[in-house]
């Protein structure tokens, strides 16, 4: 009676609706949408034995390719939503997270790698890059929201907006690291052999050209929606959210055609093009089309996910990787993040907000996927698909579960806080804890 075609329809218009209405259900509640959609993977390739195994290793092209969207919509997205403009000292939470908290966990990881899990250095280097940035998409749950159509001077939070912006940037600067992995898998780990080419190429001309192609491509395009002398080409006169999509995949493509980091000019791209006629409406109209569009891409990787989890992702894993993910996810990530942001522009209890939700997800699988099919890690290539599988599934079930609790916790402490020095709960954004 029901054959294969129309519970598959069925199954995706359920996911899409559940997608739509469950980050309204769960705002208060110890569950995210993450959660639900990687336990209905896991249920689903439990029960439905006929359903394609999901192996992210034999189906390794595709897992990169539709991992590698996703990430890219998301870095669109979170750039969009900043509202506070582009100075140094405002961005020093920023700067903070990606000039220590990264390179730290890098460290860490790499030597936990090398020490606990046995992997050889590259493997323990790609691990450590892959799992070392703030995941763009997964961490929506507590990044700033849709862009503010009035005029602001850092209206966010410095929690939403210091995760935000460390997630925008953090995508792109963990390549070099990346690079260095799949380098070292094929010439070895000789400093002569790969230093020079590494840090000039992979260092200095990918950052360089993702940002100066990220900005003029920002440029130009906040000029045509804006500016443009015709009004047919005026798009911001006719709310076309889709051109979002266009200016991803130009900014990206055109960084990836020279040899550029295309995660830091999207990035750099979308804070550029919000900078442009801050005010204007027609921010919220390209946001809004990215965000729906990020969410349905994260349903289908979360199901993915869950799927490859319940076909034997995790096949191997035993209490050493689950005490390194444990410690990487409660320890390494919150205790570098509390010291880097002593003395900066956050009070102690956001401090901890900032260090504790270092959610990692699709960038990760996303990187693992890169360097495996870029370098030599053939013999290691199962573990680290587990170890980094089982990070991302612990993370979206610890900062799921206490997302809301904790974000809601401190909203209410700045708003307490905001009227017993202002008299007014609407300074509570500007309000540290």
């Amino acid at each position: 009676m029901f054959e294969g075609p129309s519970i598959l329809f069925f199954e995706a218009g359920l996911a899409v609706f559940a997608a739509a209405i469950l980050p309204k259900l769960l705002r208060n509640m110890p569950l995210s949408m993450p959660m639900v959609f990687l336990g209905a993977g896991i249920l689903a390739f439990t029960v439905l034995r006929n359903l394609p195994d999901p192996d992210p290793v034999k189906y390794a092209e595709f897992t990169t390719h539709l991992t590698e969207i996703c990430v890219i919509i998301s870095l669109m997205g979170a750039g969009l939503a900043l509202d506070r403009p582009f100075r140094w000292r405002e961005w020093s939470t920023t700067w903070r997270m990606l000039g220590i908290v990264m390179p730290l966990c890098i460290l860490v990881m790499t030597l936990l790698g090398l020490w606990v899990l046995g992997l050889g250095l590259a493997g323990a280097i790609l691990i450590a890059a892959a799992l070392a940035p703030t995941d763009p998409v997964l961490a929506s749950e507590v990044q700033v929201g849709e862009p503010a159509d009035a005029e602001t001077d850092a209206n966010e939070d410095e929690v939403r907006f210091g995760l935000t912006s460390e997630a925008g940037l953090n995508d792109g600067l963990a390549f070099p690291f990346v690079y260095l992995a799949i380098v070292m898998s094929l010439v070895g780990t000789a400093p002569e052999a790969w230093f020079p080419q590494w840090f000039a190429v992979d260092v200095v001309w990918r950052i360089g050209v993702g940002v100066l192609l990220g900005f003029g491509t920002g440029k130009l395009l906040s000029r045509i929606f804006f500016a443009a002398r015709y009004k047919s080409l005026r798009l911001s006169d006719h709310s076309e959210g889709f051109v979002a999509l266009a200016a991803t995949f130009l900014a990206y493509g055109m960084a990836e055609m020279v040899e550029g980091y295309g995660f830091i000019a999207v990035f750099v791209c979308a804070v550029t093009i919000r900078s442009a006629e801050h005010t204007h409406g027609y921010h919220k109209v390209l946001h809004s089309y990215v965000e729906q569009l990020e969410r349905l891409m994260t349903v289908v990787i979360l199901v993915l996910l869950g799927g490859a989890i319940a076909r034997g992702l995790l096949a191997g894993i035993g209490w050493i990787e689950v005490l390194v993910a444990l410690a990487f996810l409660l320890l390494v990530r919150p205790l570098a993040g509390w010291l880097a942001l002593i003395g900066g522009r956050t009070g102690p209890r956001e401090r901890l907000a900032i260090a504790y939700f270092g959610i990692r997800g699709i960038g990760s699988l996303y990187y693992l996927g890169y360097a495996l099919s870029h370098g030599e890690f053939d013999a290691e290539a199962r573990e680290l698909w587990a170890v980094v599988g089982l990070v991302v599934a612990m993370s979206i079930v610890l900062h799921g579960a206490t997302t809301a609790p904790l974000m809601n916790r401190l909203d209410a402490l700045r708003k307490k806080e905001a009227l017993r020095q202002f008299g007014d709960e609407n300074q509570a954004p500007n309000t540290a804890v």
